[in-house]
């Protein structure tokens, strides 16, 4: 059975193993709600959406609040949900109202994480791309971080695909195989090895 689940990045750690120090990132994710499974005869696909976290009434859409009233034995949490995602899968147990813990995963599980990355803004090619720039000899003037030549003489435009400057970061990022070092059930807290995209805040998804 696929495991997944939703949660919010809440910084970097460490945790103490033995006599080494593992760097973590600190998940909090709290109880998920399962919105809608769909099937491949319904909705051409077998998915599960899943709900997580919680915003005011008054922010959400009349069409969002139709599809968040299916829910059964609904609350404050799964009336106001903030955040859905859905998580392909090929067969499920599960049903429109259940909820997704922390618990389902185990110390020592390998799971895939998806965030958005921090947003840099607009960067040039040093910073963007890691060029090394110009020479700092004598005769250069303002030419330090400058990308240099981005052409030949044929063709007579810029190629498709070329690195130069632009917008940095801001993109959907997925990194594999991180191990869960610790699961706070209590506090609704799990310890992942490792770096994870995103700013503090940001919405990650893990799969196991």
């Amino acid at each position: 059975m696929s495991k997944f689940i939703l949660g919010k990045k809440l910084g970097m750690s460490q945790v103490f193993k033995g006599d080494n120090v593992v760097p973590v990132t600190l998940i909090e994710s709290g109880a998920n709600v399962v919105v809608q499974v769909k099937t491949s005869e319904k909705d051409g696909y077998s998915a599960v959406q899943i709900g997580f976290g919680e915003r005011r009434e008054k922010n959400i859409k009349k069409p969002q609040r139709g599809h968040l009233a299916k829910i059964p034995n609904q609350n404050s949490e799964t009336r106001n949900l903030r955040f859905l995602k859905e998580f392909r899968i090929d067969a499920t147990e599960l049903k429109t109202g259940d909820e997704i813990n922390p618990e389902i995963f185990n110390v020592g599980d390998k799971v895939n994480v998806i965030a958005v990355s921090k947003g840099k803004g607009f960067q040039g090619v040093v910073k963007r791309h890691g060029f090394s720039g110009g020479p700092k000899s004598h005769g250069q003037k303002d030419r330090l971080r400058a990308p240099g030549s981005i052409g030949s003489s044929w063709p007579q435009h810029v190629l498709k695909g070329l690195k130069m400057a632009g917008r940095m970061g801001g993109d959907k990022v997925t990194v594999k195989n991180l191990e869960i070092v610790e699961i706070d059930k209590e506090n609704n807290l799990m310890a992942i090895k490792g770096a994870i995209p995103g700013r503090r805040g940001t919405l990650v998804m893990i799969k196991g």
